[in-house]
């Protein structure tokens, strides 16, 4: 089991693109929010090192993740299978480390394997199964329901520690966390301190499970504060979403 994130967003890194220049709006968007956590980090009194950034590009075109790695971003989120499959054939040359973050289910959960390193929705043990089977090793997030609609993804969290144990039995797969989104109906820094709390439930059955991933767009300072350690952060950095035809 990993002690740390093998994932992280460096702000030094070789030009990749030698063609590719980001626009000043791009380079703007990611330089405040790189600010922002920096402080948040202080406030906190956290290291910045144990924080890391994935810029998640939700129906943005590929041109975009070549803009962000000269940024000096190579951790990349998408929320399907049908967008983040092509892009990660088309960016092979590029180092990245594809984050899925959305949803799954278990008749895709192979071929998102294929392209991901790390996925953050795994919620059933039919989906732990799935991501087994799949022929290289994966990273995982246990997802959990905060909330008390059934219909939202995530586990319940009194179903945690039976999942993370399913998890355990299989070699392939490293356990690295508890993954989850704030309730749109309570104030996130509560959401996220409850997920702080099931973090250590879990750390009772797996003690190497110590990552939180928490904070979006509009929370990722509370998330911060409650000891999220993957940030998934996309229109506060990428901008609006383009148009879909």
């Amino acid at each position: 089991m990993h002690s740390r994130p093998t994932t992280k967003t460096t702000s030094i890194f070789p030009t990749f693109c030698a063609d590719v220049s980001p626009s000043a709006e791009l380079s703007e968007r990611y330089a405040r929010v790189s600010a922002a956590i920096n402080d948040a980090c202080r406030v906190a009194e956290r290291s910045r090192d144990d924080v890391t950034l994935i810029i998640v590009t939700k129906f943005h075109p590929s041109s975009l993740i070549r803009e962000l790695v000269e940024l000096g971003v190579h951790d990349v989120g998408e929320n399907r299978h049908q967008d983040a499959a092509p892009k990660a054939a088309e960016l092979t040359d590029l180092p990245l480390t594809w984050h899925f973050v959305g949803q799954l289910q278990s008749n895709k959960a192979r071929a998102v394997a294929q392209y991901s390193t790390v996925v953050h929705s795994v919620d059933r043990a039919s989906i732990v199964t799935a991501l087994a089977r799949a022929d290289k090793p994966l990273e995982i997030f246990l997802e959990v329901n905060l909330t008390a609609d059934p219909g939202r993804g995530g586990a319940r969290p009194e179903e945690l520690l039976s999942l993370a144990e399913q998890v355990l039995d299989h070699p392939s797969l490293t356990l690295l966390g508890v993954m989850a989104v704030a309730p749109v109906d309570e104030p996130a820094r509560a959401a996220f301190a409850r997920l702080r709390t099931l973090s250590a439930n879990l750390r009772t059955v797996a003690p190497d499970a110590v990552f939180i991933s928490a904070g979006m767009s509009g929370d990722y300072a509370d998330a911060i504060a409650e000891g999220a350690t993957h940030l998934r952060i996309g229109a506060a950095i990428t901008g609006n979403r383009p148009e879909r035809l």
